[in-house]
């Protein structure tokens, strides 16, 4: 295709919106809604794993070793664990560091210690997991580990982290595909209206020569710009209602110790996936509807002219 008839053929494909313009900006404000809907999703997902992060980094193992364990046998201990793969960290924390724990746990009540000494509790290393889905494997690991006595853990509420995690995933991508099929129909749709308000114009193109790809691009263009102004309008109105639901989601998760994700950490990434969207689902939607249409009015020619 030559560089002028591509020039007019996008204008005309920019055209297209004016002419349509009650039906484009009803398209825009559905595609919009669309991946404002699918941003929300997103969203919920990040600040919710974020919270079982926090979560997950209180869920520390304590593992104690042997009271009268000297220095060699703590650092062969803490070589041991931090050999396995799933550890993140390993903290010590010696019988003193415990029994100043012990005291302030008790508050008023620490008179009772006053003839007991920190010798009676064993050294012990906190160790934080990795990965929470092979918390069983790893606490199964370290029980195996020389000199260690006991192991204080909490397996169930770990498995608990992970199925709510796979939930929320599952019901996060289950509302994206469901969002893209609505905004390829909406799209779809709006090409062919487009196409059927200018039938005796393209009847006149294909009489007098005119190839497919002719015909189609006008149309492909003005469902890309149609999805282009969608994503950068929709991440607008995105940033908006995550500001102003700010305070309500921040007090419930503030009830869990988890704060919310900063939107623009994450606006350059929600601004390429709603473009990548919208340019996908609008190239997707005219080909399709451009090409039924087309079979429809038997006009269809050699998909190579």
């Amino acid at each position: 295709m030559k560089h002028t008839n591509l020039r007019y053929l996008t204008k005309e494909g920019l055209k297209n919106i004016l002419v349509n313009r009650l039906m484009s900006v009803a398209s825009i404000a559905v595609l919009m809604s669309c991946l404002i809907m699918i941003g929300c999703s997103v969203l919920l997902y990040f600040n919710i794993d974020a919270l079982l992060h926090s979560i997950e980094a209180q869920n520390m193992i304590m593992v104690f070793v042997e009271k009268d364990a000297d220095e060699k046998i703590l650092n062969e201990v803490k070589t041991n664990l931090e050999n396995i793969g799933n550890i993140e960290k390993v903290t010590f924390v010696s019988k003193t560091e415990a029994y100043a724990t012990v005291l302030e746990s008790l508050g008023e009540n620490a008179s009772i210690m006053e003839d007991v000494d920190a010798s009676f509790l064993p050294d012990a290393y906190e160790v934080t997991v990795t990965d929470m889905q092979f918390f069983k494997e790893t606490v199964t690991q370290i029980r195996g580990i020389d000199h260690v006595i006991s192991i204080r853990e909490n397996s169930d509420l770990a498995a608990r982290l992970e199925k709510i995690r796979t939930a929320v995933t599952y019901v996060c991508i289950g509302i994206i595909i469901l969002l893209f099929i609505v905004a390829l129909f909406i799209i779809a749709n709006t090409i062919r209206i487009s196409m059927y308000t200018r039938r005796l114009e393209i009847s006149i193109m294909k009489a007098v020569g005119a190839t497919n790809s002719f015909i189609r691009w006008p149309f492909l263009i003005e469902g890309i710009t149609i999805g282009l102004i969608s994503a950068i309008v929709g991440l607008a109105v995105l940033y908006l209602i995550y500001y102003f639901a700010g305070e309500a989601l921040l007090t419930i998760f503030g009830v869990f110790g988890g704060t919310l994700i900063s939107f623009m950490d994450y606006a350059l990434y929600l601004l390429v996936g709603f473009i990548l969207v919208s340019v996908i689902t609008s190239g997707i939607g005219s080909i399709f509807s451009i090409r039924k249409y087309l079979k429809e009015q038997g006009s269809v020619v050699d998909e190579n002219s």
